[in-house]
């Protein structure tokens, strides 16, 4: 996913970060990936994120899942 350091991860955002594996392992990587990879940049637990960030996420979530089955480029966002 080209994500080799804190970093990388920093520069990326988790968003991207999921995107990213997301289309590398669709059947393998769940939204509790990128509940961990917010926690990570936030230095928390993902289960100490707060219910708004959470519901962000989510939404962010279901526009690349969405992407996913339609078959578009890991870079390309819907409109």
């Amino acid at each position: 996913a080209g994500i080799r350091t804190v970093a990388d991860l920093r520069a990326l955002g988790s968003v991207e970060a999921y995107r990213r594996l997301r289309f590398m392992s669709p059947g393998q990587v769940s939204l509790n990936a990128l509940y961990a990879l917010e926690a990570a940049l936030r230095g928390c637990h993902w289960l100490d994120l707060p219910s708004s960030v959470k519901t962000v996420l989510q939404q962010e979530a279901k526009v690349i899942d969405t992407a996913l089955r339609r078959g578009l480029s890991p870079r390309c966002r819907p409109d």
